[in-house]
Parts: structure tokens; sequence; C-alpha cells
């Protein structure tokens, strides 16, 4: 069979967590669950193409044009519950002028596999791994159509959506890498890239704590072996030019020796690599950091929450203060860059709290800091607890076309919605604007590149992210290279494989 893995671009949501500027520069990124599910196919004896209509500025039209002339037998969509109704936009427009079935599978149909699927347009959804569901599904769609028999589907059959029991979650070990051969990997970035070319990487699954405002909270621990994850950088390295990599694991450092074991592989294959990774303040201390150090790692993502112990505690974050800064001095000690996560809109969160957490991350010199908008996620705590307030639940009805987007509410908190918006764009000026942080910054900057983007985001930050959030139906993702988008489009359009 030909599945043909389509990644749209988005708009502007109201019940974004991220103000819209933060949005547009955060970066450009690997569709990698798509790449995963192509390798997996690839593997099964299927050829599969990808088209990252997003990062290429592609049109339905011109995806549309593409697609007719490869003339795929599926098409595959990945579904987050943020971004549902405009993929579904798409997964209609090309199903009804290709006539083909559609299987879609991501985040949102773990939290909503059936109406994911009942919807028009799905023809299939796999609602956990695709490792076992897609070689299967494509055999029986080649030879007796018994869907029943397909682990993980769910499908529609005389007007009825079933589902079918999951088999297994495979040792993500077995998966194969990624199949970024499809992928234009010169185009991506995130906002604190130096070095190209740049991909992401995902060496693990699952997260063993349970912060209320996450969805990973307590799964299970899922890690690629320090030999695969190597083997993966490896090829990253030689077969396409990449220099730099963030892992987006939830948390790259959770298991000691296997974070040790993947530092000494990247050593001793004596790849000049820059990495970055996530990873909670309890977890480092500066053997660990000095030996990540050496292996390459240039960044580190703490998520730190707030500067007030009490919202700490409330968000079950399991860390102190203490712990936060003895972690924030011994990367800097090991020559790490320490970026800070931060949540605004809390349970018990103030103006008067959220000035002290603003302080407190100021102290502690991070390089930079996110500020988000603590938001009610579906399979978190917070989701449970808007659920029961409001009597409805929102995501379900969004997905399935009911009601219209919305900020969503935060009853945990006193601040009202517009306010967390205000605070939010405050802190990011007030952090930012610093003059000894910005010459400190503009010292740093490696590239042109690197300095336009930074510049550009900085300066919409001020001038043009608005103190309420709005929707933007036009909202663009901030591309790196203008002129290289344009050339890989025109590849796209004229079918030329990158």
């Amino acid at each position: 069979m030909r599945l043909a893995c389509v990644f749209n671009p988005f708009k502007y949501k109201l019940h974004e967590e991220n103000l819209k500027i933060v949005q547009r520069y955060f970066g450009l990124f690997p569709p990698l669950s798509l790449a995963w599910v192509c390798a997996i196919a690839q593997r099964a004896g299927h050829d599969a193409l990808i088209i990252d209509a997003r990062t290429l500025r592609l049109t339905k039209e011109d995806v549309l044009d593409r697609l007719k002339e490869w003339k795929p037998d599926i098409l595959g969509f990945m579904m987050t519950t943020y971004m549902f109704r405009e993929t579904l936009e798409w997964v209609k427009f090309l199903k009804k002028n290709l006539k083909i079935p559609v299987i879609i599978g991501g985040y949102n149909l773990r939290v909503y596999p059936t109406e994911s699927v009942s919807v028009d347009g799905p023809d299939f959804g796999c609602f956990n791994s695709a490792y076992e569901t897609v070689p299967r599904l494509f055999a029986e769609l080649e030879g007796q159509r018994r869907f029943q028999d397909v682990p993980g589907l769910i499908y529609k059959e005389n007007g009825q959506v079933k589902m079918t029991p999951y088999a297994r979650d495979p040792d993500f070990n077995e998966y194969p890498n990624p199949a970024r051969h499809l992928l234009p990997n010169e185009l991506y970035a995130e906002f604190t890239t130096e070095r190209k070319n740049f991909t992401v990487m995902v060496t693990s699954k699952g997260c063993p704590y349970g912060c209320l405002f996450c969805e990973a909270g307590h799964t299970s621990y899922n890690p690629r072996s320090p030999e695969t994850v190597v083997n993966e950088i490896q090829e990253c390295y030689k077969k396409y030019n990449i220099r730099e990599i963030d892992f987006f694991d939830y948390d790259f450092c959770v298991d000691r020796k296997r974070t040790e074991a993947i530092c000494d592989g990247i050593i001793k294959s004596g790849l000049n690599v820059s990495w970055a990774c996530r990873t909670r303040v309890d977890y480092v201390d500066e053997t660990l950091l000095r030996q990540m150090k050496a292996a390459g790692c240039s960044r580190i993502y703490f998520g730190l929450e707030s500067g007030i112990q009490e919202i700490l505690d409330l968000l079950n974050k399991g860390i102190n203060l203490r712990q936060i800064r003895e972690a924030i001095e011994a990367t800097k000690g090991a020559g790490i860059r320490p970026l800070g996560f931060f949540l605004v809109g809390s349970p018990g969160e103030t103006k008067e709290t959220f000035r002290k957490t603003l302080k407190f991350a100021k102290s502690l010199k991070l390089d930079y800091v996110q500020f988000s908008k603590l938001t009610a996620k579906p399979l978190t705590p917070y989701w449970q607890q808007m659920v029961e307030n409001t009597g409805f639940d929102y995501w379900r009805e969004y997905i399935l076309g009911n009601i219209k987007e919305r900020p969503l509410p935060r009853p945990w908190t006193s601040l009202t919605n517009e306010e967390i918006d205000q605070m939010t764009k405050k802190a990011y000026i007030i952090y930012h604007c610093r003059p000894m942080f910005l010459l400190h910054h503009t010292l740093q900057v490696k590239s042109w590149s690197e300095f336009q983007r930074k510049l550009f985001a900085l300066t919409e930050m001020i001038f043009r992210q608005e103190k309420v959030s709005t929707m933007d139906e036009n909202f663009i993702a901030y591309p790196e290279n203008k002129a290289k988008v344009l050339s890989y489009k025109e590849k796209y359009k004229q079918g030329i494989p990158l």
C-alpha cells in the first residue's frame, strides 16, 4: 500500500496555553509521530510519503495536487485535541477529492477514541501505538478486511463506531528510527536553536511523577536503550547533517544510569553534536551535569512552575525552592544554560504571588523563561475539576463540533483569564528586557538567523502581543529561512524527492 501522511498548519486558539507571539516563535518541529508511522509502514513493505504542509506553507490545493500525482491508497493524520477542528477540515477536503480512506492517530485518540472517529471524515483510528495497528490494518485492507482482528483499531461498520482490544504496549526499543528521509530537515528550528541542521528526538515515553497539570503524570515509563538512542543520533548526524538535537522526553534524566550511558555513548562516538533536554531539578547534580556537558548538552529546560512553595505543593510538584536554586547553580557551574518553565494562574495564584515568582525567576539568572497559562488539558486532574465545575466536558464537545471555541475557565484561581493574559505578557517583557540580560544574550548569538529570530520575537512581544488573547485565523509560525521554504515548496509541487 501507499501511505501519505499530511501535517497541516494550525490557527491560534482562544484556549492556547501560550501567548500568540510565543506560539509564533516557538519553533517549526519535524512531525515525529508521522515519521514514526511511515517508518513502521515502510518496514512492513509499504510505500510512504510525508507532506509537512505547516513548515512548507502549503495550501490544501497544493497538497491535493501533489497527492494526485503520488496516488496514495490511504491518508494519515495526527490529531491533537487543541487542533482537532482544522485537521478535520483537511481530512474532509482531501478525502472528498481523492476518495480514499483516512486513518488518524495521536494524543486525542487516547482521550476520545470513539468520538474522534465518529465525526465525518476519518475511517480508521489508531488509539495507542501504530507499531502493530498500522501493519495489521494494511494487511487487512489488502486482504480479507477483517478489521475486528486488528489490535488497537477504531473503525466504522454499518454506521457504528467499533473499537478492538489493544494487544500490548510495545517495547520502545522495537521501533525503527523515524523516517527523517521524508522530511525537509534543513527547515526545522526552535526559538533557542544555535546550530543547523536541527531536529527533535524522543527517547522515552511516560513519566512516573504526578504533577497535576500534566497529562503524562503516572504514565508507564518506556525508554529506548542507550545503544538505540546513540544509534539514532549517529544516523541524524551522518545521514541528515544534523548538529543540534532537542530531546522531547517528559524527563530525560529519570533513569540516571541510562542518562550516563547515553552520554558515554555520545562521547565515545566522537560526534560534534549539541543537544538539549527536559528534566526535574531533583534529578541532576554536579557529577551528572558535567558528564552531560562533556557529551554536548548545551541547554536544560527545567519545570520550575512557581517561586511560591505553597503553590508548588498544590501542583504536586514534589520539589522545593532550595532544590531549584541548587540545581540551577550547578547547571550554570557545569557550563550548561538553564531555562525555566513557569505557570501563570496556578491554584492559589494572585497578582502578588506571581510578582514574587517573577522576582524569584530573575534571581535565578536563567537564560530564558517560558510563562504558560495553566490550562485544563485533557486527562489531567484540572480537566476533571473543570468538568465537575462546569457540568460538561468542553474538549469532548469541541471535537464533536457542538460548541464554539472559547477560553477555558480556571476555577482553581480567583484571577480572571484577562488578568492572566496581561500578567503573562508583562512577565515576558520584564524578564527579557533587562539591559544586562539583553547584552549578555546579544554577545552569545552565534548566527545572523538566530539574532533575527530573537530580535523579531522580542519586538513583536512588546508591540504586537495583545493584552487579551484573540483568535487568529491567519496565524503562521515564524519561518527560519523563507527562501529555502519556497525552494522546498516548489520541489513538493513538482514531485521532486527531498
